[in-house]
């Protein structure tokens, strides 16, 4: 057993510092040199990677209020504020996105997404299924994430990184944290049938000062040569012995000053650090994650360096008017922060040559409800929501479906939630049709539904 320490001193009850180690148990390094290890992170190229990341939205936002504003509706269906013109013609958008509106040529919306299931639970989102309860039919061991699937079939990203990182912070209402947990239910999901080697590894605290990467800081991370010279003198014990997938992963982020590096946001160039913006926290009461527009610097730093998929949460969006105030306030506090983040974000991403290899999707687990409640806020509404996808080879300026006049159903065109999992595996180059993961039970399954297809409108 290898213990690699850190300078901090948050101690677990048997002494050892919580926050600076990792513990690697039962490496094998087999022949593996100091001097190779350190060349190995030369090998790979992000260049022509395809990635994935996947903005959560938990509680669910108000469509009204962001990409399907219904201005010709009664005031309890519209809402208090009015459509804007965006660049695309003919589309609107409502007056609380005016930055995404200038840009909505790069990026295309889906507003009839049907499938998911009225439960607040980030499940839904990374995995596109329901689960849990005995009427979900989950095979055995759970339905993964869609990050585990990606991790499974392709695989470490280039020059060995980390497939898999969960950029969310660690949120109060623990059915939106990245782990499977479930309402009214003792079951949980995670991690799933692809097995503990393909969950995302997790960034928890801070992403300015006090940020750690399973229980690792960036100061260890970064000091590498200090890392690979204990490796190096444990080897001769080391090396008879078996490592498994997850220890493998582990031992590769400590050998990569890449992942370190794109840990590290001091690293990032000021003016781009100041133009995403400042964080603003959520109502406590909401128990979702803040709007930190650091978090989504962090995605794009993480998929520069080769990470295939990367999961953030962003706000709290459980807007009944039961907590802090009625849609109108919740609208004006934080959708102008949602509004600017995002923008800069898919701005960033396209001014450096990565959406067209970056696909990103931002949705919540339902939409909320056409008719403004009595206290002034929407409640959940499973029965369609608006997303947003972008980058990978999808096309922008795009509106897929259209909903009633009141933005309840789809008049036409509805999107199933498995349609959006296989336009994002396409776009990693993945055939769904063909590609299958046996399941615990030794059960082969397809990744999606056998009859669900990508969306077609958006190429």
């Amino acid at each position: 057993m290898l213990t690699i320490l850190g300078d901090r001193q948050t101690r677990f009850c048997d002494g050892l510092s919580r926050r600076g180690f990792l513990r690697i148990g039962s490496l094998g390094l087999g022949g593996l040199s100091l001097a190779r290890l350190m060349q190995a992170e030369t090998v790979g190229s992000t260049s022509t990677q395809r990635s994935v990341v996947m903005i959560y939205l938990p509680g669910g936002p108000t469509q009204h209020e962001t990409f399907d504003p219904k201005p010709d509706a009664p005031r309890e269906i519209r809402g208090s504020f009015g459509p804007t013109r965006t660049k695309v013609p003919g589309v609107q958008f409502c007056e609380t996105l005016p930055k995404l509106a200038a840009m909505a040529d790069k990026f295309s919306v889906v507003r009839t997404l049907v499938g998911m299931e009225n439960r607040h639970e980030s499940f839904q989102c990374y995995t596109g299924r329901a689960g849990g309860r005995s009427q979900d039919g989950e095979p055995a061991g759970g339905w993964p994430t869609f990050g585990s699937v990606v991790s499974s079939v392709l695989g470490p990203g280039s020059g060995g990184m980390l497939p898999y990182v969960d950029a969310a912070p660690k949120m109060s209402y623990r059915p939106y944290n990245n782990r499977g947990i479930h309402i009214g239910s003792s079951n949980d999901s995670w991690p799933g049938f692809t097995g503990r080697a393909h969950v995302p590894f997790a960034l928890e605290g801070d992403v300015k000062s006090d940020l750690l990467l399973n229980g690792v800081d960036l100061a260890r991370l970064g000091d590498r040569r200090s890392l690979l010279a204990s490796l190096d003198r444990a080897r001769g014990q080391l090396e008879t012995a078996a490592l498994n997938v997850y220890q493998r992963q582990a031992f590769g982020l400590l050998t990569s000053s890449r992942l370190a590096d794109a840990l590290d946001l001091e690293k990032e160039d000021a003016k781009t650090r100041e133009r995403y913006g400042k964080s603003q926290p959520t109502d406590a009461s909401f128990g979702g994650a803040p709007q930190r527009p650091e978090s989504l610097l962090m995605a794009r730093r993480l998929i520069e360096v080769g990470v295939r998929c990367v999961t953030v949460a962003f706000g709290a969006w459980d807007w009944h008017a039961n907590r802090e105030g009625p849609i109108e306030q919740l609208s004006k506090k934080y959708l102008p922060v949602f509004d600017h983040a995002l923008s800069v974000f898919l701005e960033d991403l396209d001014q450096r040559g990565l959406l067209a290899r970056t696909s990103v999707v931002v949705w919540g687990e339902f939409g909320r409800t056409p008719r403004i409640n009595a206290k002034g806020g929407r409640d959940h509404w499973p029965s369609t929501q608006s997303v947003l996808l972008a980058g990978g080879g999808i096309k922008g300026g795009r509106v897929i479906g259209r909903t009633d006049p009141t933005g309840g159903t789809p008049a036409d065109r509805p999107v199933h939630v498995q349609e959006v999992f296989a336009t994002l595996y396409r776009n990693l180059g993945i055939d769904t049709g063909r590609v299958k993961i046996t399941d615990l039970a030794g059960r082969p399954r397809y990744l999606v539904d056998e009859h669900r297809q990508p969306i077609r409108e958006l190429y």
